[in-house]
């Protein structure tokens, strides 16, 4: 990149924003309301890059992927270029939801038996520190899909805050190093990355500056080539030989298995655009992903089962133990039938059929259900051909994802979803490159058969769930969260606060987080057990899994006088950041 356009992307980021940023110059604010654009981000530097798109003229889509290339240096534990994810854009003026999927996929190497050792599933924390674990990365052809149909400023413009900051560096907050401490001997394994996160072995400290100039040449290559520069060349070349042969240093004790990626399962990576799910619950009209990822699915059909009830009539307890039920129950059918569709035959119509729902509900009783629950069958109730598929296991997904959302003046809006995976990946750093693989391979169960087996090009089943909410056509509200699993449970929670419980988007951030998801115990946030709420179900015989916490929600509600509220966390990981192009 030319010395000159690095320049003007500092001063694009250090100078003023005027009202875009009032109140928030110095430290990040949960809650914005205004006019115009909104973002809302984990993090005060991605929101900042966002929102210099926006002053710039750039469009919603610009934003977030200004925002996603800045989180991948801010957050660098959680998502960035060396994993996947999925986004859903609302394009006002042509009044139409699209959904772009850039999940991981297997390498041309795997089959069914690629995590078996001597008949036995490879332990997990061995499956996820190991190049068998990383999927061809996905996010950079998604961010180039993303910005040459439906954004306005070329690739090299929306990098620049990114090369900015990863050039001159950030301050480590403590959710930054709590994040290093607790993969502290996972990183030391490899000698990239106990260079880049280990600085004179050690976490970094709170309030110290770092820099990562490696992933700013990265950035500037990729913003010279565009996508491929990433899938083919230099930085191919260095992420296969990181799955290949792991950067291991001497001395370390960790199984560290080796992968096996070509240059070609590199070259070959596709993006899909996948038509979105559209349900509808009380009114509202509900946009989310389809499979591979299971949020949309399975978000759809807990609204159907809940739809049977008057929620809002009730009280907590009980409105809230309909919601767990429904969970419980869309959750046993998840675990069954979705993976990704390009492999399985995943019953979409009879799993959103309103008789499917209305069989599933009958199971809700007034209390709890003791344990997990069987799936139903929604293949009576497909309208087109389809075949039975054998119940999957439940699977372990990692906590550690990141969500951003963003709009703009023109009404444009992007929800956006994406992951590395576990907390740091795969552990490993690509040498001289400065970005963390992903560990999304863990996604697929290791013992088959059931619909989500791995398999050679196969992208593994998600939770992810990017959602746009709309009434009588227009816009709602836009939300999303990290968290594995149950980010299904915090975006499905959040609709059925607001929607149900009348809070406003605000109070859902602040409710206790219940995550039920078809097992006997129930997560809640950690001292959310002791609510009267949570109280209140205990008594309806809920047991509870005390969980440190449920998501890290971001959001944007679209209110009746036309201002704009973006919302982030006000407390959970640190908190998040919310802008607005003109505040009030």
């Amino acid at each position: 990149m030319k010395r000159g356009v690095v320049l003007l992307g500092a001063a694009l980021l250090l100078g003023g924003m005027g009202q875009a940023q009032t109140g928030s110059a110095g430290s990040k604010v949960p809650l914005a309301t205004g006019t115009g654009g909104a973002v809302a981000t984990v993090d005060l530097d991605a929101s900042r890059a966002a929102m210099r798109i926006l002053e710039a003229g750039g469009n919603a889509v610009d934003a977030a992927v200004a925002a996603a290339a800045t989180l991948g240096v801010t957050e660098p534990f959680s998502c960035g270029i060396g994993g996947g994810g999925f986004m859903v854009i609302y394009l006002a003026k042509e009044n139409r939801v699209v959904t772009i999927d850039h999940r991981e996929t297997a390498p041309a190497s795997f089959t069914p038996t690629v995590f078996i050792e001597n008949g036995q599933p490879i332990p997990f924390d061995q499956r996820v520190t190991s190049g068998l674990s990383a999927g061809v990365p996905g996010t950079v052809r998604g961010w180039q899909e993303a910005l040459s149909r439906y954004g306005t400023l070329s690739l090299r413009r929306v990098l620049t805050p990114a090369i900015v900051t990863a050039r001159y560096g950030f301050v480590v907050d403590q959710n930054f190093r709590n994040q290093v401490q607790e993969n502290e001997a996972r990183f030391r394994a490899f000698t990239s990355t106990a260079s880049l996160y280990l600085p004179n072995g050690q976490p970094p400290a709170v309030g110290r500056r770092i820099n990562n100039p490696d992933l700013a040449r990265t950035y500037e290559t990729i913003a010279r080539q565009g996508a491929a520069g990433f899938y083919t060349g230099e930085i191919a070349q260095a992420i296969a030989a990181t799955v290949n042969n792991p950067p291991v240093a001497e001395g370390t004790t960790l199984n560290v298995r080796r992968g096996n990626m070509t240059l070609a399962d590199l070259a070959n990576y596709e993006a899909r655009l996948r038509p979105p799910v559209v349900s509808t619950y009380r009114g509202y009209t509900i946009y989310g992903m389809q499979p591979p990822s299971s949020g949309g699915l399975t978000i759809a059909e807990a609204l159907n089962i809940m739809e049977g009830y008057d929620l809002s009539a009730m009280s907590e307890p009980e409105a809230y133990q309909k919601y767990l039920e429904a969970s419980r129950l869309a959750f046993a059918d998840r675990g069954a039938y979705m993976a990704d569709p390009e492999y399985t035959d995943v019953p979409r119509n009879g799993l959103l059929s309103r008789e499917f729902a209305a069989e599933r509900r009958a199971l809700i009783g007034s209390q709890a259900a003791p344990g997990s629950v069987p799936p139903g069958d929604p293949f009576k109730f497909q309208t087109d051909p389809s075949y039975p598929l054998r119940p999957a296991p439940a699977g372990f997904e990692g906590n550690d994802t990141t969500h951003l959302t963003v709009s703009d003046r023109d009404g444009n809006i992007v929800a956006y979803t994406f992951t590395i995976e576990s907390i740091g990946g795969n552990g490993m750093v690509v040498p001289g490159h400065g970005f963390l693989l992903n560990n999304e391979l863990t996604d697929f169960d290791p013992v088959a058969p059931h619909p989500n087996v791995p398999e050679a090009g196969k992208r593994p089943r998600s939770s992810m769930s990017p959602t746009i909410v709309f009434r009588e056509g227009k816009p709602v509200m836009a939300l999303g969260s990290p968290g594995g699993s149950t980010i299904i449970t915090t975006v499905l929670q959040t609709l059925f606060d607001v929607i149900d419980r009348k809070r406003t988007l605000a109070e859902a951030f602040t409710v206790p987080r219940f995550s039920q998801r078809n097992a006997a115990t129930t997560g809640v946030d950690l001292g959310g057990e002791n609510t009267p709420l949570a109280q209140g179900l205990a008594g309806l015989g809920y047991r509870w899994a005390p969980t440190p916490e449920i998501g890290r929600l971001t959001a944007i509600q679209f209110n009746p006088d036309g201002t704009v509220t973006a919302a982030a966390e006000p407390r959970r990981a640190g908190g998040g950041s919310a802008l607005v192009q003109s505040g009030r």
